[in-house]
């Protein structure tokens, strides 16, 4: 049976914990450049509907360093701009490549691509979800801290894709997750809901953060979203994360970020570059994950 990942609750526990295992090995070979081409011939192919830095960067070089290939495809080029089904776009690529990479607007559409795709499709981000990036965080965090389970994490800023992917997270790995926003931005109530003990929501990010082990931000204007800009800087005032709120945190807790980030705006430059910040190794991180998530998706 194909596999897919489209959220981090298409795997068990028992499957994210070795797939961020294997990330940490796969790390090590890598820095003791021994080779490592596991997926030698494999081809992976990426279509992105919004703009990438590090997710794009980090798939083709991991497919590469794996020793596969990967083949960029902007919808623009493809007959997907002019009008062909997405049904059928994703039964003829998938006859053609080994796993399929995918950056979307609606989560619906990467849902429909994978119930006709004969290959693995992964999610680079939708608007409901953002899963590769949470395995980087959590690999992040075990890096630097140890397991996860039974901490508290908080989230600052507004609820968007990268925020359910950690309410997904702490059921997952079995972390508290304590979610601030301002009136009218708080993440889906159905993926809170599914979440139960395991998340709470407040508008306060000084009560979100006290004695959290990791504290963690996004823009507060998402891809597609820059029209709102203005309108939800005003709405996130007081949501900063700052020195003076990471205080409230634990003495060792780290920060991090998803980046891209804007500096004071969601979060103050004294702490995204301090000792706390744990965001260039989160960004790294990309790149180990994501090999060991193709590595176990193809092999």
């Amino acid at each position: 049976m194909t596999r897919h990942f489209l959220s981090l609750l298409d795997f068990t526990p028992k499957e994210l914990r070795a797939l961020i295992e294997r990330a940490m090995t796969l790390k090590a070979i890598l820095r003791r450049r021994e080779p490592h081409e596991y997926l030698r011939g494999r081809s992976l192919a990426l279509i992105f509907e919004k703009s990438s830095t590090r997710t794009r960067v980090s798939f083709e070089a991991g497919i590469t360093q794996l020793g596969g290939n990967s083949m960029f495809l902007a919808p623009a080029e493809l007959q997907l701009g002019r009008g062909e089904p997405l049904e059928d776009t994703a039964r003829v690529i998938s006859r053609m490549v080994d796993a399929i990479v995918i950056r979307t607007h609606e989560h619906a559409k990467i849902t429909a691509f994978a119930a006709h795709s004969q290959v693995p499709v992964i999610n680079a981000l939708t608007d409901r979800y953002h899963p590769c990036q949470l395995l980087a965080d959590i690999q992040t965090y075990f890096e630097l801290k140890g397991d996860i389970a039974g901490r508290r994490a908080a989230w600052v800023g507004d609820g968007n894709n990268v925020c359910h992917s950690w309410i997904n997270a702490a059921r997952q790995f079995g972390f508290t997750l304590r979610v601030a926003t301002p009136p009218g931005y708080e993440p889906s109530a159905d993926v809170v809901a599914d979440a139960g003990d395991h998340v709470h929501l407040t508008h306060s990010p000084q009560d979100a953060v006290a004695e959290a082990d990791v504290v963690i931000t996004d823009t507060w204007a998402s891809m597609g979203q820059e029209s709102e800009k203005d309108v939800r800087a005003q709405a996130f005032r007081g949501f900063c994360v700052d020195d003076a709120l990471m205080e409230r945190a634990r003495n060792d807790a780290i920060f991090m970020h998803c980046l891209p980030a804007y500096r004071g705006l969601e979060v103050s430059a004294g702490v995204i570059d301090g000792q706390r910040s744990a965001v260039w190794d989160e960004a790294e991180n990309r790149l180990h994950a994501q090999k060991a998530l193709l590595e176990f998706l193809l092999n």
